[in-house]
């Protein structure tokens, strides 16, 4: 669940708000009406990025015919 909160109220009742973060609530805080920040539950990346990565790059298409001594080639050449 999503719910705005003004700073000045977030400012006063953090406690609060972070208990209820921990069980799983999302607050935009707002300053004069406007959102200026999200707070929401802290997630690992570190796991969750290798996943998107993995995925990507199965994703990526295969390239047929081109030997390692080409690819090994192509990377010193980058290095130059």
């Amino acid at each position: 669940m999503e719910r705005s909160i003004g700073a000045f109220e977030a400012k006063s009742q953090l406690s609060r708000l972070l208990r209820a973060v921990e069980h799983g609530e999302h607050f935009t805080i707002t300053v004069r009406g406007k959102p200026v920040a999200d707070l929401v539950p802290h997630q690992h990346h570190s796991s969750h990025g290798v996943a998107l990565a993995i995925k990507a790059m199965q994703n990526l298409p295969l390239i047929r015919g081109v030997r390692d001594a080409d690819v090994a080639s192509f990377v010193a050449e980058g290095r130059h």
